[in-house]
């Protein structure tokens, strides 16, 4: 359960960044780094950053090969938390 609650604030709080850094790009300030918004998605926030490539288009290009493997490594994580959890 702490987990769940885990990957949905992580994907709330990545979603908000993609957008910040959206409307940021916009307006040619000051943006949020890449490195922190892959190391958020590799901390299991990969899908909001999907999410966000989706909805907002935004990161679509740079992170189009490396958001599918960091997905799949978020279901391995689910997977595993589940198994260790209910087995």
């Amino acid at each position: 359960m702490l987990f769940i609650f885990y990957l949905i604030s992580i994907n709330t709080l990545l979603f908000c960044l993609m957008c910040i850094d959206k409307k940021r790009a916009i307006k040619n300030q000051f943006r949020i780094s890449e490195k922190t918004l892959l190391t958020l998605a590799f901390m299991g926030g990969s899908f909001s950053i999907l999410l966000s490539m989706r909805l907002i288009h935004h990161k679509g290009k740079k992170f189009k090969n490396i958001i599918p493997i960091l997905t799949i490594e978020s279901f391995f994580l689910l997977f595993l938390t589940y198994k260790i959890l209910f087995s």
